[in-house]
């Protein structure tokens, strides 16, 4: 009796346990009825009834779950599938850009590089016309070069030619915009495709030298281009010149303009901008990514920045740097330095070089030894900082450190920019071309692009472009002489 008495009190608790554990369905724990009484009892009959039904909702729902995880696999498969395809088709961009810039090696290289090389035709198709386009290329005779150069390009004719006292010169060694848009296009029709003097020759750090070795397509020709005094000096002001490169919110160098009201425009304002623009849209214009040579002074600064150290101290300052401070007092001397370097590492990473074209702009000719190596230290101290060290002199006034003669280390002025790592030597000369490749140097003659040139030779620039239909009617004639 006692044992059947236990049996029922434990039975009676393990019952009430559940019960609060709503384990059981006791009317004070039933979900359904909480709903609200009968409508909840009649989904409790509803199950109890047709347990079939139940079955089938519940197969029903399985069977949308199930088709929704494939919709989701299926989504997932092809955006990864895209994803695979965006990437191929950059890559394949990538490599065309490579071809059209005559690095056929690197094109080619890239794409046998990927993955799935082995079993994707379009890639090896595209392999195989670099290839054949590759097998037509011939040397080109390196001694047989030329060089074209520029100063600053005019954008407003209007504040140039003035008629005030520097019209005469910024007439005679200077081009417009619209100039040098049309010469651009006539040599990259007639087949010019942009090349530095490195590609020309390679000097070893054990003093050995490396004749260049350009690779071109039969109908295509290599030149070298340079921009002389890319500084902005002070007399420029207001002459309908930029003032300054600068980099835009994209990370591209481009010029800064003065308006008439003060307003400050950002665009395609003188030749580097220009011909960034130019090879983004003519890419086989450039070979390897080359783009040009700023030969660079230091006296007022360079690229519009007012980098020289006398802005710093104010020592030994010209008229013009003084009155710039005195109407700029909050000048941030290092401010101005950190944001030339920021312009000028975006050029030389876009593939821009620089060059020396003195400190002082010096004639190399007339100016002594001694006076050229006072000039150079101040252009490695204070410019080299900036831009970087250099290889390439570029003389100021077309002048010359020799004669036609090769250089010898018995010449002073060659034994010591020999000394300071200078390799590259360019002068001005009307010929064609006129190259020296020697085991100890380089020696460039570069021919002006100007109103002096096309106004009374147009037949030396005859292989370039049409003198007649390249001259601005902006300009007043007849440009001074010499």
């Amino acid at each position: 009796m006692k044992k059947n008495v236990r049996m029922i009190l434990i039975l009676f608790c393990i019952t009430s346990l559940l019960s609060g554990c709503a384990l059981l369905p006791f009317s004070d724990d039933n979900p359904f009825a909480k709903q609200g009484g009968k409508k909840g009892e009649k989904e409790v009959a509803k199950i109890e009834e047709d347990p079939q039904s139940q079955s089938e909702e519940f197969q029903e729902q399985e069977d949308k779950d199930q088709k929704q995880k494939e919709e989701n696999k299926q989504k997932e498969d092809k955006e990864k599938k895209d994803k695979e395809a965006e990437k191929e088709k950059t890559v394949k961009e990538q490599a065309d850009l490579l071809a059209a810039m005559y690095d056929y090696d690197g094109a080619i290289q890239l794409l046998q590089s990927q993955p799935d090389y082995s079993s994707n035709t379009e890639l090896q198709e595209a392999v195989a016309g670099y290839e054949a386009t590759k097998a037509t290329c011939v040397e080109y005779p390196l001694e047989e070069i030329t060089h074209v150069f520029y100063h600053t390009l005019i954008k407003d004719t209007s504040k140039a030619f003035d008629g005030d006292s520097k019209e005469a010169g910024y007439n005679q060694v200077m081009t417009t915009i619209d100039e040098f848009n049309k010469i651009t296009q006539s040599m990259y029709e007639k087949g010019y495709v942009l090349v530095s003097l490195h590609d020309m020759a390679t000097f070893h750090e054990d003093g050995t030298v490396t004749r260049g070795k350009i690779m071109l397509p039969p109908d295509k020709k290599p030149f070298v281009l340079s921009q002389d005094d890319v500084s902005y000096y002070h007399y420029m002001d207001g002459d309908g010149m930029a003032s300054r490169l600068v980099l835009d919110e994209n990370g591209d160098v481009k010029a800064e303009y003065v308006e008439d009201d003060g307003t400050v425009s950002v665009g395609d304002y003188d030749l580097v901008p220009l011909l960034d623009t130019f090879i983004d849209e003519h890419p086989d214009f450039s070979y390897r990514g080359r783009k040009g040579i700023l030969a660079m002074t230091g006296y007022n600064g360079v690229l519009g920045y007012r980098t020289d150290i006398a802005y710093k101290t104010g020592e030994n300052l010209s008229e013009d740097q003084r009155k710039f401070l005195d109407q700029n007092p909050d000048f941030d001397y290092e401010k101005e330095v950190e944001e030339a370097k920021k312009v000028a590492e975006a050029m030389k990473k876009d593939g821009w070089e620089f060059a020396s074209h003195t400190w002082g702009h010096r004639n190399a000719t007339s100016d002594s030894a001694e006076k050229l190596q006072e000039d150079n230290e101040k252009w490695e101290n204070y410019v080299a900082p900036i831009l970087g060290k250099t290889d390439m002199i570029v003389f100021a006034f077309g002048a010359d450190i020799g004669n036609w003669e090769q250089y010898t280390m018995d010449n002073p002025k060659f034994a010591y920019y020999k000394s300071r790592g200078y390799n590259y030597f360019c002068n001005v000369d009307s010929s064609q071309y006129w190259v020296q490749i020697t085991d100890s140097y380089v020696r460039q003659g570069r021919r002006n692009l100007d109103g002096y040139r096309m106004y009374y030779n147009p037949e030396m620039l005859s292989d370039l472009f049409d003198a007649k239909e390249v001259f601005d009617p902006a300009r007043p004639t007849p440009v001074p002489e010499m």
